[in-house]
């Protein structure tokens, strides 16, 4: 049983980053750079993926920390990976039901017109911004957990 709850650990942890870097930085370009003429179809596009692993990320993210809690104990919170993992979390968290849904609403307030043609468009793009850089620091974070931290846990 041992074997397959570290095993576990590493699914989540490899589909969690494996996730973020591969949708932000490799799926979410390439839809905006292959349906060019319809940036609104590919922000949607974008939108859902996003949403889609931030909830991978809720999920893996509880499974690496009850892993880690029920493995160390209370010698867990004095690990740099636990902690790494609980920011991650609550960038997950602000991200997923903070930004993506006031990101929504800004779209849905602009409509018949698309966002970046209407009086949110200033809105829109500082919020845009806000999460383009907690989705970096996201991503930094779990490529730190993935390469230096990774075998703390144990």
């Amino acid at each position: 049983m041992r074997r397959l709850a570290d095993a576990l650990y590493d699914i989540a942890l490899t589909l969690w980053v494996g996730g973020l870097w591969a949708i932000g930085y490799l799926v979410a370009p390439t839809l905006f750079a292959a349906l060019g003429n319809d940036r609104q179809l590919a922000g949607a596009l974008a939108g859902r993926l996003f949403e889609l692993i931030g909830w991978v990320g809720l999920a893996c993210a509880s499974y690496l920390l009850l892993f880690t809690l029920l493995r160390s104990g209370s010698v867990a919170m004095r690990r740099w990976n636990f902690w790494l993992v609980v920011v991650m979390l609550l960038l997950t968290v602000v991200g997923l039901f903070g930004i993506q849904p006031l990101l929504a609403q800004l779209k849905a307030d602009a409509l018949p017109r698309e966002v970046m043609e209407s009086v949110l468009r200033n809105r829109f793009a500082t919020w845009h911004g806000v999460s383009s850089v907690l989705y970096l620091v996201q991503s930094a974070l779990g490529l730190l957990l993935v390469t230096v931290f990774r075998h703390t846990a144990r």
